[in-house]
Formats: structure tokens, sequence, C-alpha cells
């Protein structure tokens, strides 16, 4: 599964995300939520190529980071992992 952020701004870019998601290879399905701005592609598919394919749309594409805003407090990812190590001492 590969999800990314597409800036979709109407029908007629989804329909252009559509057209071109069609016509890739090993792609099961698809679910465009345009309020969002998301676009999650399930199949035998590689990110970049996904990346590549929806980019060709004119569309500004990105690889929808979820982990991004934890990451870059710093303390939020320090918190998550402790946990973890904890228990792996234990």
């Amino acid at each position: 599964t590969v999800v990314l952020k597409v800036a979709m701004s109407c029908q007629g870019c989804s329909g252009a995300v559509k057209r071109v998601l069609d016509k890739m290879e090993d792609v099961e399905s698809y679910e465009i939520d345009m309020k969002e701005q998301k676009v999650t592609v399930k199949g035998n598919v590689q990110p970049e190529a996904v990346l590549q394919t929806v980019s060709k749309t004119g569309k500004k594409t990105s690889l929808w980071e979820e982990a991004a805003p934890a990451e870059s407090e710093g303390k939020s990812v320090e918190t998550e992992t402790k946990p973890a190590e904890e228990v792996a001492a234990a």
C-alpha cells in the first residue's frame, strides 16, 4: 500500500489521478480523498513508481508522511521509543 499527498482542488484533478492509476500495472485498488488531499494505492506497486506516475498529472505530489510531526518534535519520538526499550530490557 502506498499513500500519497496530492494537491487536488476539483473533480478534474481527481479525475486526472484516476486516469493515470487506471493505466498503471499491478494496481489492485485506490482511494482518492479530496478533503484530505490523500491518495491510497493498493497493489504490488513501488512507492517511487506510484509517486512518479501521479506526478505526471502536474499535481504537487509527495509521499504521505504520517510520522513526520512526531519526528520533528523530537520529544515524542523519545517517549514513543522508551517503553519499547523498557519492555525489551524487562
